[in-house]
């Protein structure tokens, strides 16, 4: 395989793993190619090597800003906007994992808690099993904040649990 069909591959799985997690392909696309390369991109060099639309890159560079995983750049004497990705694959996964809880999680959260207080007491199996459910989902919050609070004491914890389920790195 060449380089620009890993290339062009990896943005391809890269677009469909994001539609598979509820991501506009798209988005997920110029993330890929944004990841793939060096320096700064401009709205039409993303464009034309991605073959959408400028309106397209344009909404796909916004939607990436707001989960800030990329960011504008700016090029001494030139009024073009270019963009570049955060390079650290672990803060990506941080900010996608935060902005993920607040925008799906927690309202889920909200929704089961607000369900059980309106249930009538003893009424049936119903109510215990949505008490299991805030049970559960609670306790997966209280570990997601833990876990989102601080990357660096994350990372570790990760890489120590790896290591206790005897997990091996693939590659």
């Amino acid at each position: 395989m060449t380089e620009k069909e890993a290339r062009e591959r990896f943005i391809d799985s890269w677009g469909t793993m994001g539609a598979l997690w509820g991501i506009n392909a798209s988005v997920a696309r110029v993330h890929a190619l944004l990841l793939l390369t060096d320096g700064p991109l401009s709205l039409d060099e993303i464009a034309r090597h991605l073959a959408i639309s400028r309106g397209n890159a344009s909404m796909s560079l916004k939607e990436l800003k707001t989960w800030g995983i990329i960011r504008l750049v700016k090029a001494p004497g030139d009024r073009q906007d270019y963009y570049v990705t955060e390079p650290d694959a672990w803060r990506i996964f941080f900010l996608i994992a935060r902005g993920r809880k607040r925008r799906e999680f927690d309202p889920l959260l909200g929704v089961v808690n607000e369900t059980l207080t309106a249930m009538p007491k003893g009424a049936g199996a119903v109510p215990g099993r949505i008490r299991q459910l805030q049970d559960l989902l609670q306790t997966l919050d209280w570990l997601g904040e833990a876990a989102l609070a601080n990357e660096d004491r994350c990372r570790t914890a990760l890489a120590m649990m790896s290591k206790l389920l005897g997990a091996k790195k693939k590659g």
